[in-house]
């Protein structure tokens, strides 16, 4: 189980936080302030920091530089401050990730996956069966020992469908946790990047049509189990 430090002024920020994390086995500590946020870092590791930006006394750009100074522990800020440049600050003070409030509660537990998912090494592979491996690492997917050729966007996207099989993933959901809030890319690129998937999977002589099913007017869902 993974422990994330929530730190936010608002009480209902905070339960609503530990709401959407702890069914997926995220204990969570919280914290009103910077301070009382130093304070329970000092006690105890957490894997994650999810910080608000205004805050009482020091502000959670003034935290994020101190965790990233002394605390080797990813941060995603999670904050109503949607403009540009405080997005653009927020990765230059060493935010891993910036989630603007409101949120999706599918995208914000994705997305923290992700950054936890590149903040951990990973030491095995997520297959379906012995001839068929998504290898987190390397970032490469192989069928029968061969490597399909896929973009990182493409990786991405199956690996995320992969990894939660039978939940539906609507478009835009995909577009804000593999593109990003802050992209113009329209939705429908998803469609474009399934079509060259599936196309790349057949090829390699792989059923895609048994896993990967598009939900009409909505989305798409991974049909079966990945991990053994």
């Amino acid at each position: 189980m993974k422990r994330v430090l929530i730190v936010d002024d608002e009480e209902r920020m905070q339960e609503l936080l530990k709401l959407y994390l702890t069914p997926h086995r995220y204990v969570c500590d919280s914290a009103s302030t910077a301070g009382d946020a130093l304070e329970l870092l000092k006690r105890s590791a957490y894997d994650l920091a999810l910080l608000d930006v205004m805050m009482p006394g020091i502000s959670g750009w003034e935290l994020c530089q101190v965790i990233r100074e002394q605390y080797k522990i990813p941060v995603i800020m999670i904050t109503a401050r949607s403009a540009k440049e405080d997005i653009v600050k927020g990765f230059k003070l060493g935010s891993d990730d910036y989630i603007i409030k409101p949120f999706d509660e599918d995208v914000l537990i994705a997305r923290i996956d992700a950054v936890l998912r590149r903040s951990i090494p990973q030491t095995t592979a997520t297959t379906t069966n012995e001839s068929f491996v998504i290898d987190e690492e390397s970032h490469e997917i192989t069928y029968k020992g061969i490597s399909i050729p896929l973009t990182a966007k493409e990786f991405n996207l199956i690996h995320l469908l992969a990894k939660h099989p039978k939940r539906v993933y609507k478009r835009e959901q995909l577009m804000d946790i593999i593109w990003g809030y802050d992209t113009d890319t329209e939705d429908r690129t998803i469609d474009s990047h399934i079509r060259n998937i599936r196309e790349k999977f057949r090829k390699a002589g792989f059923p895609i049509d048994e896993y990967l099913k598009t939900i009409w007017g909505i989305g798409y869902r991974w049909e079966k189990e990945v991990a053994k």
